[in-house]
């Protein structure tokens, strides 16, 4: 069995104590760090021969990335940071800004800054950015980890759905049950290893 769901969609997440390595395989996988040994096949691509400049293109187009600690631009609006995956793969900015804000249940805070949002608030509005452009592979580091019961599940829902319906290839690291129990397979880290693989989806 392997343990990534296909560049088709599916979805996988990734588990272990704090330290495990969830982080830095997620962030291997999206070539934000080489690996010590081995290459990486990303949706059929393997990152060790792209260049930089390739690279970055290949992360630009087919990729999102929802990070703990968010990372939005504090100079742009909440529109401007939405828009701008749409901005570098040039595609059309105001109209799926409008349906991300609405999915994520915040079309009121479009023009605010990102000082002037919540916790909760943030992680949402990283999400939308992160998936503005439809990349074929989304990686999202505890993408639950700062909301309340409520607004995960929305976005929970949000997530799982887009997989199905876009065909896009999840992989997340978390310790929220429900995200374990809603994927299609699960792996358990120990010290950067794989300890355990399973299906959690039968058939």
């Amino acid at each position: 069995m392997s343990p990534c769901p296909s560049p088709g969609g599916g979805t996988l997440a990734v588990v272990g104590k704090s330290g495990s390595g969830k982080t830095t395989l997620l962030n291997c996988i999206g070539g934000l760090e080489q690996p010590d040994t081995g290459n990486v096949n990303c949706l059929g691509v393997d990152l060790h021969t792209l260049s930089r400049r390739k690279l970055s293109s290949f992360q630009r187009r087919r990729m999102g990335f929802v990070f703990q600690s968010a990372n939005l631009l504090s100079y742009l609006t909440v529109f401007e940071n939405i828009a701008f995956p749409l901005e570098l793969n040039h595609l059309e900015k105001k109209k799926r800004v409008a349906e991300l804000l609405e999915k994520i249940g915040l079309p009121e805070v479009i023009s605010a800054m990102p000082h002037e949002l919540s916790g909760g608030e943030t992680q949402r509005v990283a999400f939308a950015r992160a998936i503005a452009h439809h990349p074929k592979m989304l990686l999202a580091d505890e993408p639950t980890a700062n909301l309340d019961t409520e607004t995960g599940a929305l976005l929970v829902k949000f997530m799982f759905n887009m997989s199905r319906e876009e065909g896009c290839a999840i992989i997340l690291s978390t310790h929220d049950h429900s995200l374990m129990d809603l994927s299609d397979k699960t792996i358990t880290l120990l010290d950067g290893k794989i300890i355990h693989a399973k299906n959690n989806k039968k058939g």
